[in-house]
């Protein structure tokens, strides 16, 4: 029997990277769903589908994926609030097209370039600032014309000139960033070299980090019960609402307002009406500073732990004295 054809498996962490993508993405398609159902589903597609074509472009950097996922979320939140105020009236086909000429363009020039891009996201690649100054210039060159579109009486036009004008401007973007793929691809593959180096800095924090949240969690849900108890027990109400009305505190409730307390946000929809209330939320807040300074010398202490040239202190605080051979005896008169 003949062999079928080999098995294509996608580039490790592939999947990782495109879910990780998708899921923000559905995030932002959310917050955007103002512009209509279409524009978030296009949006969700489009992002997740870029970030795929690039991390098989580029298999050897997943953080590579993963930053260009945040950095096309990005631009998706600024594509809608830039395009809503300067073009309210453009048709919402060409809103779609505006939105996908750049990423479409940034995509193609990343794959046609994609040779001579690859050797700068390896996973051993230490970032290098030196090209700022270009990728600098393709800023400019995008922010001026994000600055015109706002600038320029086109939101007053007819709906016509601002579909020309909004296609017209992403074309102007999508140009820019193909003539500048491999500035932006070098920022971005530099970034990720930056997380990749901080990521194993971060290892020491996770149990301070842990520890801060568990006790902060506890105090919420002790004096919440304490208030709901307290309440429960009073002949009347020990709280009143946003309009000064007292109201009886339901245990949600209580925990919201022990955790407004203990993060001194302070909304003012809840506020304790009588004396002892009041000095059990004092308590609170004070307890919340000493765990804010304790989260803090604990974390402080965890990212020195692993720190190259941090030694142990010994005695009253002072660095233990290193060993060194002693001076030669002194020559004879």
């Amino acid at each position: 029997m003949k062999a079928g054809p080999p098995v294509v498996q996608p580039p490790r962490g592939f999947l990782a990277a495109v879910s990780t993508a998708l899921g923000l993405m559905l995030l932002v398609a959310g917050g955007d769903a103002d512009e209509g159902p279409l524009f978030s589903a296009v949006a969700f597609g489009g992002v997740g589908a870029a970030v795929g074509a690039l991390y098989l472009a580029f298999p050897q950097g997943p953080q590579f994926a993963l930053n260009a996922a945040s950095v096309l979320a990005m631009y998706t939140c600024l594509y809608a609030v830039v395009g809503r105020a300067a073009f309210p009236l453009a048709w919402d086909r060409s809103r779609l097209a505006g939105f996908l000429l750049p990423i479409g363009a940034f995509v193609l020039a990343c794959w046609l370039r994609r040779g001579a891009l690859r050797p700068l996201i390896g996973a051993d690649q230490s970032p290098d600032f030196t090209h700022l100054p270009r990728f600098a210039r393709w800023m400019g060159m995008v922010g001026a014309v994000g600055m015109l579109s706002l600038a320029l009486p086109i939101s007053r036009a007819d709906p016509g000139t601002q579909t020309a004008a909004l296609v017209a401007a992403m074309g102007i973007v999508a140009a820019a960033t193909a003539a500048s793929v491999g500035d932006v691809v070098r920022l971005m593959a530099d970034i990720a070299a930056i997380f990749r180096e901080v990521t194993p800095r971060l290892a020491p924090l996770a149990v301070p980090v842990a520890a801060y949240c568990s006790l902060w969690a506890l105090l919420t849900v002790v004096f919440g019960c304490l208030y709901r108890i307290a309440d429960g027990f009073s002949r009347s109400p020990l709280f009143t609402g946003a309009g000064g009305a007292p109201i009886r505190v339901d245990f949600p409730t209580a925990l919201h307002f022990s955790a407004v307390t203990l993060s001194t946000v302070g909304y003012g929809d809840i506020q304790p009406h009588d004396d002892g209330v009041r000095l059990l939320a004092m308590v609170q807040a004070l307890s919340g500073q000493l765990l804010l300074l304790f989260g803090f010398y604990e974390i402080m202490r965890g990212s020195q732990a692993g720190a190259p040239g941090v030694e142990s202190s010994q005695g009253e605080g002072r660095p233990a004295a290193s060993a060194a051979a002693p001076p030669p005896p002194a020559p004879p008169p």
